[in-house]
């Protein structure tokens, strides 16, 4: 059994670890609207408007700080205009990026605001940049956004709505690079500029504007989007044509075209998942970095917008659906995440799991009427308190908890830690496949209370949730945590993830 130290400064605090890092994503993409948020009035699934509730409360209990919709690919092929109106009006349409199935735009832009309205979260819209215009983007702000008299206003009022929506985030397109117009990134921080200038802030609903970015490790488009907004080196305050760039990057182990089981992996592929997963800290530092030189007051956002695991598709079901299913190893794909999106948090304001429903690394997965909870989903539950909490640094001495997986050198432990109300969190995972760790917690600058502790794990690495077995994996108490004189000692089973909470008294 390895042994970790890991020291927390309880009084010496770090930025505030923006809520909008655990947000979600939505996409006309397999079953994740159609089945998964929406299946019709009609519907003897309990629902509300069409919008399924057990998914509604679901969600609800991860406090859900936000909603990325309608893509993705899906973003820059769909005009929000043949969403509008009496549905059995509305044109239909062919999904050519995801399955080439026809829809029916049942879904758009009242039922999307109406979902955001019953979660109680912030929507999150991706413009179409790839085969929209700059008009229909900004009648689109217009629509949801003006108060008054307009054109668009009183479209809305037509379709239903008298008062105005509250819609802050924009997506200025969808991985320009790729499927959002395969541009270069001159061309793509061009028309940034210019469709940032025609999506208006309308009567007190101020947008915050969120340019197509990088994928993975290019930051030379990092770099191309910062120079729009202000000079190398230089201390002025950066042009505000947009307030955030994304960033795109997916856990994968396998090629493209193989990217491996979701289920059917050994322990040698949970390892390299898992160092393909703490990749994701290099890839921040490195945007980070180039943002820095361009914007060192941190006035502009980066926001990963589009993250998670991408495995093959589970056997028998459209290739185009993406659907797959979701183990302890996705469970510790996410908690790793976090820990380093905590890390990044002074720069880092938003993150967005792909995706909710029924698709990739998924919150929920269903299957007619019955529901099924992720081990994903636990672990976005269990760290919900580290929203807009504040962030605490973690100092971990970790010779002992270290393996060589290919090139790569992989860290067995991981954790963050954040204090809110009194209280401070700690999370915690063990990301050795086979042994126990023991983690002594020295915590400095206060004195904690009693802990509570949960833990989420299995017996084996590739147990999973579904409507037969739906609580294979969840989180059950730990009462491995013990005082010591300097904090706290708890001790880990193999491939685990655990959080400790404690109150705390701070020295003076």
């Amino acid at each position: 059994m390895s042994t970790v130290t890991a020291i927390v400064d309880l009084d010496i605090e770090g930025p505030t670890i923006s809520r909008h890092l655990y947000g979600h994503f939505a996409e006309h993409l397999g079953r994740c609207i159609y089945g998964g948020f929406w299946v019709g009035e009609d519907s003897t699934i309990p629902n509300e408007g069409g919008i399924r509730l057990d998914v509604v409360q679901a969600l609800r209990a991860l406090n859900i700080p936000n909603l990325r919709w309608p893509g993705g690919c899906f973003a820059d092929e769909y005009h929000w205009k043949d969403g509008i109106g009496p549905r059995d009006r509305r044109p239909r349409m062919v999904n050519t990026h995801w399955g080439d199935v026809e829809e029916n735009n049942h879904f758009g832009t009242h039922e999307f605001m109406a979902l955001c309205e019953l979660l109680g979260t912030e929507p999150y819209i991706s413009g179409n940049v790839g085969s929209g215009t700059v008009q229909e983007m900004s009648e689109w702000v217009e629509y949801l956004t003006r108060d008054g008299d307009s054109p668009m206003a009183r479209l809305r009022r037509a379709n239903g709505r008298d008062q105005p929506w509250q819609v802050k985030f924009w997506g200025i397109g969808n991985e320009t690079w790729g499927c959002g117009g395969n541009m270069r990134a001159e061309y793509s921080a061009d028309l940034a500029r210019q469709y940032a200038t025609y999506c208006r802030d309308h009567g007190d609903n101020k947008l915050y504007r969120i340019a197509s970015g990088a994928a993975g490790d290019d930051y030379k488009w990092t770099r191309t989007l910062m120079e729009q907004i202000n000079c190398f080196g230089c201390v002025a305050t950066p042009r505000t044509f947009f307030q955030a760039i994304s960033v795109h990057h997916y856990t994968m182990t396998g090629t493209w075209e193989s990217k491996g089981s979701a289920t059917g992996f050994d322990t040698e592929g949970y390892y390299r998942t898992m160092a393909s997963a703490q990749q994701i800290d290099r890839i921040l530092t490195g945007h980070s970095t180039v943002m820095d030189i361009y914007d060192p007051g941190r006035k502009v956002g980066l926001v990963l917008d589009e993250w998670g695991t991408w495995w093959d598709v589970e056997p028998g079901t459209n290739p185009g659906f993406l659907f797959q299913q979701n183990t302890m190893r996705d469970a510790l794909v996410a908690s790793t995440h976090f820990d380093i999106f905590h890390k990044h948090a002074a720069r880092l304001y938003m993150a967005n799991i792909a995706q909710t429903v029924n698709v990739l690394q998924a919150m929920i997965l269903t299957d007619g009427d019955a529901l099924v909870l992720t081990p994903t989903y636990h672990v976005f539950e269990m760290n919900k308190g580290h929203q807009d909490a504040t962030s605490l640094a973690v100092h971990l001495r970790t010779e002992d908890a270290r393996r060589r997986v290919g090139d790569a050198e992989l860290d067995t432990l991981s954790a963050s830690a954040s204090i809110k109300d009194g209280a401070v969190l700690i999370s915690v995972s063990n990301l050795d496949a086979e042994e126990p760790v023991e983690v002594t917690l020295d915590l400095r600058g206060g004195a904690v209370g009693e802990p509570t502790a949960r833990l989420l794990t299995a017996d084996r690495l590739q147990v999973h949730n579904s409507p037969d077995s739906p609580e294979a994996v969840v989180p059950r108490p730990f009462d491995g945590v013990k005082p010591t004189g300097q904090g706290l000692v708890l001790t880990l089973p193999p491939h685990s993830f655990v959080t400790v909470q404690a109150p705390v008294a701070r020295a003076h």
